[in-house]
């Protein structure tokens, strides 16, 4: 299978089969926009991912290479959370900080069931969880006053658990 070399933003190359590289729709476009091919030896400048994040990226395209597309219309799915497999569950469990840059990655390279898998990561860490719950599980610094607090729970009661 031939090989396309990427460069992460802090300089690394990665060696790797373009089928893999093509799940990404940024990828894919640069290699044709560019004109680019198996022939080239000039690596395709990732300046947006760091090549811990590349590195796990790659990982993951390699896992799910041989998965069925997914349809097109997902208007009318129901968009779930609990259909992670457990390949993916495993590989997510990464510090918070590494689980982010995966999203940011994802977006950037447009995996789209790499940005799927990890938004119901971060979806499931939030699930269930009371406000200042998930404040403190993303150290996320309350910045209301007591009285806009009420006033916020007052506006929102209709959809607040009975």
């Amino acid at each position: 299978m031939p090989n396309i070399k990427l460069q992460s933003s802090d300089g690394d190359i990665f060696d790797v089969e373009i089928a893999i590289a093509k799940q990404s729709g940024t990828i894919s476009t640069m290699l044709e926009d560019l004109g680019m091919d198996e022939e080239d030896d000039d690596p395709v400048p990732l300046p947006n991912v760091s090549a811990m994040i590349l590195k796990k990226v790659v990982t993951w395209c390699k896992h799910h290479k041989d998965d069925p597309p997914k349809p097109e219309d997902e208007e009318n799915m129901e968009k779930r959370t609990d259909d992670i497999d457990s390949w993916d569950q495993d590989f997510l469990k990464v510090d918070q900080g590494t689980l982010f840059e995966l999203i940011l990655a994802a977006n950037y390279l447009d995996i789209k069931g790499l940005l799927d898998v990890t938004c119901k990561t971060v979806a499931n860490m939030i699930k269930g969880k009371k406000a200042e719950e998930i404040r403190k599980t993303f150290n996320i610094k309350n910045d209301f006053t007591p009285e806009e607090e009420e006033q916020i729970r007052k506006e929102n009661e209709w959809c607040e658990d009975p």
